[in-house]
C-alpha cells in the first residue's frame, strides 16, 4: 500500500508550501492505517522539503511521480520515498531511505552502525544496507517488477549528516552496502540531484507504481526452497534491519571467540515470522565458509528433513547434510567443545531426556553448550507446544552457568517486525488477543491487512485453500484430535466432519511441507513448527471451543495418542496443557505468508472468530 502519490510537481509543491505532512497523515485516516506517531510527523515535516528541493533541482521532468510510505507486501517494512521514471532505455525506481542522523558511529558488526534514533543510542543497520533490502524485497515479492524488467535502485539521503563525520558513515568496512546502495550527505544535494536525472528524467509511459502496488505476488520464496543457494554463498534473502542486526551481533561474537578457550551463548528471540531461521541459516552458511565447524541443530524433524531433501537434489552429499543438520538429541556423548559453533533453530522446543524411549542424557540444552565454544540459541517461549519442552531463556541461562559460558542477550538480538502472515503485526497481536493468550492493547482496533477468513464448511474451506495452491505452497493443518487411523491402513480417513469433509492426516511427517501429494493430507504441529507456507487451512478442534463469552480448552479433546499433552492428567497441571493448546493454534494459525483459512469444529468458536474478524476487517477499511 502506498500512502502519498503525485507527480514530481505536486509533491514539490505540498512540500515547499508545509503540507505534505498534513496530507500524509489525512491519508493514513482515509486508509485506515494506525496514525503515524509525532515523531514520524515530523521527520516528515524535516525530511521531505529537503528531498523536495533536490527533486525540484534536478534534471527530471515535472510528470516523474513520487510516491511516499509504501509497505513492503507480506511485511511490515515501509519504504521511505520512491521516485519512478525511465532512463529513456529502461524504467527505474528509485528507492530512497531518508535519515535525519547528524552524526553516527562505525562498528565491528557487518553493515551495522551505532546512531542516536528513536530517542536513545542503538545499534542498526548501516542505511545503504536498508535501502538495499528494502529493493531486494519488492525485487523478490513481486512478480510484474521482474517481468516488466524494472530496475530498483536504492540508495540514502541523510541530509542533516554532517561532512566532518563523512569518514563514519563511508568507512572502508561499509564498502560493499555502499556500492549497493549510495548515501548522500547534508552537501551532497547536487551528487543526490544528478543521480536522480540518471536514472528517472523522464516519466514512464507505464504506471509504475501500479505495477509496484498491486503487481502479482511471486509464489513467495521459502526457506526450504533455498537453503541450498544461501550454502553457496547467494543471498536470497536480504536481512532487514534488525535482522541484520542480530545477524551482525552473533557473527561477531562468533568470530572474536570461536579461536579463543572461552565459552559463549547466545540467544535470539522472536516470534513467528520475524526471521529467525532465515538469520540461521545465513550464520550457517557464512560460519562454514569462513572454515569453521558449524552445525545447524532442531528438535523438530520437518525442517531438518526438508532442508536436506532439497540440498540431496543438489550437489551435497548424504552424508555431509547428516553432519550439517542434527537432532537436538545429537549431542549426550559428545565431548567439549568439539564444534567451533552450533546453531540452534526452534530452541522452545529443546527436551531434557533424547533418544525414542526419551531415556538418554541430562539435559539437551547443557549438552549442546558443552560441546560447542559458541552455542546460539534462536526463541519464542510461546511456541512451546509439548509437555516435554524445556527450552527458555532461564533455562538457556542456567545451563550456561554450569558449562562455563558466558551469555549474551540484550534488545539487538529481539526480533519484532515479522515476515509471514503478510507482515501484518496486527494480525498476531489479534490471535494472541482473540484466542486469549493474552489481553493486548488497543483491543478493539487491529491492522489486519491479511487474507483470514472463517469458513462454516471444511470442504468450502479446502476447495478455497486449492484455488491458492500455486506451485504447491497450501497446506491444510490441524490439531491433534483425530486418531491416526491411516497410519496403518490406508483404506481410512482419519478426519471426518460435517458437510462431506474427509481427509487423511500426514503420510510422512518429514515429508509434508515439500511432497508434491500433501496438498490431500492434513498436517499437525510437528510436520508444520518451523515451516512456511503460502496459505494454510486451519482445522481447530474440539479442544478450543467458545462458550459464555470465553475461549475454553480442553485437553481431553486431544487424540489419546497426542504425546504433546502426555502426563497430564497425573500431573494435573492443567494449566500447562491450557498453554500448549493455545500456543499451538497460535503456532498453526501464523504459518502463512499471504492467508489463513478457518473452520471450528465447535460452531459457536467459529461464529466469534468470525464476529472478531469482521469488525477488524471494518475498522481496517
Amino acid at each position: 500500500m502506498i500512502v502519498y502519490s503525485g507527480s514530481k510537481k505536486m509533491f514539490r509543491n505540498d512540500a515547499i508550501n508545509g503540507i505534505i505532512a498534513g496530507k500524509i497523515d489525512s491519508l493514513f485516516v482515509k486508509l485506515g492505517i494506525p496514525r503515524a506517531s509525532d515523531s514520524v510527523l515530523n521527520s516528515f515535516k524535516n525530511s521531505l522539503p529537503r528531498i523536495a528541493l533536490v527533486i525540484e533541482a534536478s534534471r527530471i521532468d515535472d510528470d516523474v511521480q513520487v510516491a511516499i510510505e509504501y509497505q513492503i507486501p507480506l511485511t511490515s517494512k515501509r519504504v521511505d520515498l520512491m521516485i519512478a521514471g525511465t532512463d529513456g532505455n529502461r524504467d527505474n525506481v528509485v528507492i530512497v531511505e531518508l535519515k535525519q542522523w547528524e552524526d553516527c558511529e562505525p562498528t565491528d558488526m557487518e553493515d551495522v552502525v551505532t546512531a542516536f534514533t528513536g530517542g536513545a543510542l542503538r545499534e542498526v543497520a548501516h542505511p545503504s544496507q536498508q535501502a538495499y533490502s528494502y529493493a531486494k524485497l519488492i525485487e523478490n515479492f513481486n512478480e510484474d517488477v521482474r517481468s516488466n524488467n524494472i530496475g530498483l535502485i536504492p540508495c540514502a539521503y541523510l541530509h542533516n549528516f554532517k561532512e566532518e563525520n563523512r569518514g563514519k558513515i563511508c568507512d572502508e568496512r561499509y564498502k560493499n552496502a555502499l556500492a549497493d546502495a549510495p548515501v548522500f550527505l547534508q552537501e551532497d544535494g547536487a551528487a543526490l540531484s544528478e543521480f536522480l536525472a540518471r536514472f528517472v528524467s523522464k516519466p514512464s509511459s507505464k504506471k509504475l507504481f501500479d505495477i509496484i502496488e498491486n503487481g502479482r505476488l511471486l509464489p513467495s520464496k521459502s526457506l526450504q526452497d533455498e537453503v541450498g543457494r544461501i550454502l553457496n554463498g547467494n543471498n536470497e534473502f536480504a536481512m532487514i534491519d534488525e535482522q541484520q542486526v542480530a545477524y551482525a551481533t552473533v557473527l561477531k561474537l562468533v568470530q572474536k571467540s570461536i579461536e579463543s578457550d572461552e565459552k559463549h551463548t547466545i540467544i535470539v528471540q522472536g516470534g513467528p515470522g520475524t526471521g529467525k531461521s532465515v538469520i540461521a541459516i545465513n550464520l550457517l552458511a557464512k560460519i562454514l565458509n569462513n572454515g569453521f565447524s558449524c552445525a545447524y541443530v532442531t528438535k523438530t524433524s520437518a525442517p531438518r528433513t526438508a532442508f536436506k531433501t532439497k540440498l540431496v537434489r543438489g550437489d551435497h552429499s548424504v552424508s555431509y547434510l547428516k553432519g550439517l543438520f542434527m537432532s537436538s538429541g545429537s549431542f549426550v556423548d559428545v565431548p567439549s567443545n568439539t564444534f567451533s559453533c552450533l546453531i540452534v533453530d526452534e530452541a522452545h522446543r529443546l527436551n531434557a531426556k533424547s533418544g525414542l524411549y526419551s531415556n538418554v542424557g541430562e539435559n539437551q540444552i547443557r549438552e549442546i553448550i558443552n560441546a560447542s565454544k559458541i552455542s546460539v540459541f534462536f526463541i519464542d517461549e510461546d511456541q512451546v507446544v509439548t509437555t516435554k519442552d524445556i527450552g527458555s531463556i532461564d533455562e538457556i541461562r542456567k545451563q550456561a552457568r554450569i558449562c562455563g559460558s558466558t551469555v549474551h542477550f540484550n534488545k539487538s538480538l529481539i526480533l519484532t517486525s515479522q515476515f509471514r502472515c503478510n507482515g501484518s503485526d496486527g494480525y498476531l497481536a489479534f490471535l494472541d488477543d482473540v484466542i486469549q493468550i493474552r489481553s493486548t492493547a488497543n483491543r478493539t482496533y487491529y491492522d489486519i491487512d491479511y487474507d483470514v477468513r472463517v469458513f462454516d464448511n471444511a470442504t468450502d474451506m479446502r476447495e478455497e485453500l486449492r484455488r491458492h495452491n500455486g506451485n504447491n505452497k497450501a497446506r491444510m493443518i490441524a490439531g491433534y484430535c483425530y486418531p491416526w487411523k491411516s497410519k496403518n491402513d490406508k483404506r481410512y480417513y482419519d478426519i471426518t466432519l460435517p458437510g462431506g469433509f474427509s481427509a487423511q492426516w500426514n503420510f510422512t511427517t518429514d515429508q509434508f511441507a515439500i511432497a508434491p501429494d500433501s496438498f490431500e493430507q492434513v498436517g499437525c504441529i510437528h510436520s508444520t513448527q518451523g515451516l512456511e507456507f503460502d496459505y494454510v487451512g486451519v482445522i481447530i478442534g474440539l479442544d478450543m471451543r467458545y462458550e459464555n463469552g470465553k475461549v475454553l480448552t480442553d485437553f481431553e479433546q486431544r487424540d489419546s495418542n497426542d504425546k504433546t499433552v502426555s502426563g497430564i492428567r497425573t500431573s494435573k497441571n492443567y494449566a500447562l496443557a491450557d498453554r500448549i493448546i493455545r500456543n499451538t493454534y497460535k503456532t498453526l494459525l501464523s504459518r502463512g505468508l499471504k492467508g489463513c483459512f478457518i473452520y471450528c469444529q465447535d460452531p459457536s468458536l467459529g461464529e466469534y472468530l468470525k464476529q472478531r474478524i469482521e469488525l477488524a476487517q471494518k475498522i481496517h477499511q
